[in-house]
């Protein structure tokens, strides 16, 4: 499974809006109105992980979600995490 470093993945990058190369994996920060709002973007973000069979590190605090992926049987960035990352954009 092809990975990407920090510079092959940039083309990728500049099409999907605030994600950021790092540590071998790509991240997001996701800001909502109140904790419920934040709470079912995860659930569809559940929902959408389980559907790809690939699945992010999430991270909640009250109106935030963090969201990190980054293809671990490959120990890095792979077109699944791309690919994931542009499903979510969709949300």
């Amino acid at each position: 499974m092809k990975t990407y470093s920090e510079e092959t993945a940039q083309p990728i990058l500049k099409k999907l809006k605030d994600w950021k190369f790092k540590n071998n994996g790509i991240e997001k920060k996701f800001i909502f109105k109140n904790f419920s709002e934040a709470l079912g973007f995860i659930v569809q973000v559940g929902i959408l992980a389980e559907k790809n069979n690939h699945h992010p590190e999430l991270f909640n605090v009250y109106n935030k979600v963090d969201i990190r992926l980054s293809t671990h049987d490959a120990s890095g960035l792979t077109d699944k995490d791309f690919d994931l990352a542009k499903a979510i954009e969709v949300l």
